[in-house]
């Protein structure tokens, strides 16, 4: 008879005991606007012929799929090549499940005991989640009151931890801010033995005039850009993203990914879907505006606005911001509670859900 379980079963490791699962509220609310998703479905013809292709693949599921994802990574070449007029080789670019899992298969190849991450608060929350389950040392460290990018201060921060890895979102997640070309080309510059890597996963709501760091991927050999279909591609439920670098990290990459890791069902439906890029893409342009709407909106409702090339709008700021989410919910609007104390962030939706949340929000705070 096999001995009682100990108070510290299962045998977690300590650091992630007590630890809550990563995940935003998922509720039965008329209008969800908490986690960026398009509120846009894909179109009946490319339904149609996501279900023709996965019905074509489903006949050779008793095979694994391309574990290289050759088609899929020439296919998004040659999306990026018309997207951000960059001219990349297959061997520049990877894909896996999520820009979530290409993040940490990075963390993964370059990160690891003795090693260290950094980024810049505020930050994408789920970074520091990467470090940890790839056993890597992190570093946050800030940015200006204004949420632009503090180079002196950077400078600085790596100077001290010289990290392996540094993350850096742009339009950056929770505030929507961009980076400038020259902060990223400083990164490089700075940290030559370690990886930058610029999260793109917001990219194709960029305004007018703000580049892409795919740009300088022929400048700096240790630059890495991911993107996500999730996003403006409205594909959240497929799980697709991908990293752009070059050859040597896409193979480093490679050493650490699971076997097999992206299926041929998903493959699929990510190569139909860059065929209709420009219908999956057709409602982005009126996200931008409906955006732009937003924050004029709420500058003129008297609120903190940080500027944004998102799809999401950041503003505060407010003494209890948890009253006023739970107060938005009641009224039947979701959004998040993220980002710098006082602060909320709300996605851009349809014209009728953000009317939605305009009416809620000055119900709640007049």
């Amino acid at each position: 008879m096999s001995p009682p379980p100990s108070a510290g079963w299962p045998p977690l490791r300590d650091e992630l005991r007590d630890i809550a699962p990563y995940g935003a509220p998922q509720l039965d609310v008329a209008v969800a606007l908490n986690v960026n998703e398009n509120p846009y479905g894909p179109p009946p013809r490319v339904v149609a012929d996501i279900a023709t292709a996965v019905q074509e693949v489903a006949a050779g599921l008793n095979r694994y799929p391309d574990r290289e994802s050759t088609e899929l990574r020439k296919a998004l070449a040659d999306y990026l090549a018309r997207e951000s007029g960059v001219v990349l080789a297959a061997d520049q670019l990877w894909a896996a499940n999520g820009s979530n899992e290409v993040m940490l298969q990075l963390l993964q190849a370059f990160g690891g005991p003795g090693r260290t991450a950094v980024s810049f608060a505020p930050t994408y929350s789920m970074y520091p989640e990467y470090a940890r389950d790839a056993m890597t040392s992190w570093v946050a460290g800030r940015r200006r009151d204004d949420f632009g990018f503090d180079l002196d201060h950077a400078r600085d921060l790596l100077d001290q931890h010289r990290p392996s890895v540094v993350l850096l979102p742009s339009p950056n997640n929770p505030t929507g801010t961009a980076l400038p070309h020259e902060a990223i080309g400083t990164l490089c510059a700075l940290v030559p033995d370690a990886v930058v890597v610029i999260d793109e996963a917001y990219a194709e709501f960029r305004r007018t005039g703000t580049p892409s760091a795919l740009e300088l991927l022929a400048t700096h050999r240790n630059l890495v850009v991911t993107r996500t279909m999730s996003k403006a591609f409205a594909l959240a439920g497929a799980r697709v993203g991908y990293l752009a670098a070059a050859p040597e990290i896409c193979d480093a990459v490679r050493v650490v990914r699971l076997p097999y890791h992206l299926s041929a069902v998903t493959q699929a439906v990510a190569g139909v879907a860059l065929r209709h890029a420009d219908e999956l893409l057709a409602r982005v342009d009126d996200l931008r505006q409906e955006r732009d709407r937003l924050v004029t909106w709420l500058r003129e409702q008297a609120f903190e606005v940080a500027d944004s090339d998102a799809n999401f709008v950041l503003f505060g700021r407010f003494p209890d911001r948890h009253a006023i989410w739970q107060g938005l919910l009641r009224r039947g609007v979701l959004i998040r509670e993220t980002g710098p104390d006082g602060w909320l962030r709300v996605s851009v939706g349809t014209p009728g859900e953000m009317a939605a949340f305009r009416r809620a929000l000055l119900e709640e705070t007049r």
